[in-house]
């Protein structure tokens, strides 16, 4: 594949690989990524803990680790705005939701995965996008070292912003690894973090249909 373009920083905060818009398979993002030196950081992980990276059980260990780094933070390569380029003219005023979009993620203070689920509303203003287009945002922005809070909002102001809508709402509700096997060690608590812009947040009625129709699975 040909190289992708130099990283620039968007208006919405993220970095980016403008020209990276193949989405054949997860390998496609290998040639970007040092493997060779992931490869050379877990062998010296894995001495440092007290294992022999020689032995037969993790003799491919760093390969594998360099592969899945590669595949967990392509986001990185990918610019999120390219899945909205397209539109649709249509005059709907009303909310369109997309609920329940699974997504992981890799967090950014340990490196450990945090999954769970994505609810994302918008009401156009004469534009709407293709359904698949929203849960691809959402795997892009995911698949990258993140913060939960930061992911919330970059989803709701690349959306507001690109499609120029009258308001976007998001809700994501996750599970930490760094909180349920490390630390307080708490299996089962989760985060719900919320992003209200344009009309969810100013109008109590729209942000109550919404909340509305998710709550059955946040609760």
């Amino acid at each position: 594949m040909s190289k992708p373009s130099e990283k620039s920083k968007s208006a919405n905060g993220f970095e980016h690989m403008a020209s990276a818009h193949d989405e054949s398979s997860p390998d496609r993002f290998h040639s970007v990524v040092d493997l060779d030196r992931i490869r050379a950081a877990v062998r010296e992980i894995l001495a440092a803990v007290g294992e022999n990276p020689d032995r037969e059980g993790l003799l491919e260990t760093p390969d594998r680790v360099a592969r899945m780094y590669a595949e967990m933070l392509s986001g990185l390569h990918v610019d999120p705005r390219h899945y909205l380029e397209k539109t649709f003219t249509q005059t709907y005023d009303e909310m369109v939701l997309v609920r329940d979009i699974d997504f992981a993620s890799m967090c950014e203070h340990h490196l450990l995965p945090f999954t769970g689920k994505v609810h994302v509303a918008y009401i156009p203003l004469g534009q709407v996008v293709g359904l698949s287009k929203i849960p691809r945002v959402v795997e892009t922005l995911a698949r990258r070292p993140q913060l939960q809070e930061r992911l919330t909002q970059q989803i709701a102001e690349l959306l507001m912003t690109t499609l120029q809508a009258k308001g976007v709402a998001v809700v994501i509700e996750g599970s930490h690894s760094c909180m349920t096997i490390r630390g307080v060690r708490k299996p089962g608590s989760s985060m719900v973090t919320s992003a209200m812009l344009g009309t969810f947040r100013d109008n109590h009625a729209t942000r109550t249909e919404f909340l509305s129709l998710i709550r059955k699975s946040v609760d």
